[in-house]
């Protein structure tokens, strides 16, 4: 059966991701966000599956029944992360203040050349880890990224920084792996976000915010089968033109009597629960993220 997720439609229309994209270019990213308070308003009010998916969430991270400025709060979180991405994708680094916390564990394993496998979730900006490159020059992360529920934002991202295609390894290619491979090999890094699962993937069933949510084992066998360490990476969008980047190390196979897969999805699960805590508008799955559970088959513990 297909995974929920990747059943739902994009809802991008091109034309408004164009006008938001030429406001942003040429009349600067204060007016352009100034238009993310009605799109986000029309997100919540027009789209109810999704907005019935941020409440379940927001239940469950508040612990209290989420109103209407929460829902809102939640959708212009995530607005503002993918328009903060077209300044990003463009280099303008110097319009955000972001903060790291770690970068030294990237650093380290960078230098020793052995590559790693950077892991993430849709929390937060992913993307932003760009806007740290000033003061990482030697990071290069290739994701491996499911693209065809998003096509016509990649297609205006696309445009917007032509390079970005030659740093994205799309799933389900015959040569997917090998090219992740390839990347280990040069000592560089290669990120995946495994809060979600691909149709008919084994998981694993690990309480997340008190109920039991499906994860993939793949991105974490595949760290195992190649012997190499996994670092987890965290952009919280902290408001304003505000980033956290969190660097945490979760497991290094390449080391003998080191955790098992389950242990360390479980680690991984934990931890995305601390930062959802944290940053509780920062959560970008809109859809029911619990429901997932029982669509791909769960391997048992």
């Amino acid at each position: 059966m297909a995974a929920v997720w990747m059943q739902q439609a994009e809802r991008s229309n091109m034309l408004a991701l164009r006008v938001i994209v030429w406001v942003a270019q040429r009349l600067g990213r204060p007016v352009a966000r100034v238009l993310l308070y009605p799109i986000s308003w029309y997100f919540v009010l027009a789209v109810p599956k999704a907005r019935r998916a941020s409440i379940a969430y927001l239940r469950r991270v508040l612990g209290r029944e989420p109103g209407w400025i929460d829902g809102f709060r939640h959708v212009f979180c995530f607005a503002s992360t993918i328009l903060d991405r077209f300044y990003l994708l463009n280099g303008r680094f110097d319009l955000f203040d972001t903060q790291l916390f770690g970068q030294e564990l990237a650093h380290e394993i960078l230098t020793e050349g052995r590559g790693a496998i950077m892991i993430g979730a849709h929390l937060g900006s992913f993307e932003a880890v760009r806007a740290s490159s000033d003061g990482m020059d030697d990071l290069n992360v290739s994701m491996v990224m499911y693209e065809d529920n998003a096509v016509k934002l990649n297609q205006i991202l696309a445009a917007i920084n032509p390079a970005m295609k030659h740093n994205i390894i799309p799933l389900g290619n015959v040569d997917s792996m090998l090219r992740v491979k390839h990347c280990l090999e040069r000592g560089e890094m290669v990120g995946m976000l495994c809060d979600r699962m691909l149709s008919g993937e084994s998981g694993r069933q690990v309480n997340l915010l008190g109920t039991p949510a499906g994860f993939p084992i793949g991105p974490f066998r595949l760290a195992a089968m190649l012997k190499r360490p996994i670092i987890l990476i965290v952009g919280l969008y902290r408001g304003g033109n505000r980033y956290e980047i969190h660097f945490e190390h979760i497991a290094d196979f390449s080391k003998p009597g080191g955790p098992t897969v389950e242990q360390t999805i479980d680690l991984y699960v934990s931890r995305l629960e601390h930062y959802c805590r944290q940053a509780p508008y920062n959560w970008f799955n809109f859809y029911d993220f619990w429901d997932e559970l029982g669509q791909p088959r769960p391997t048992r513990p």
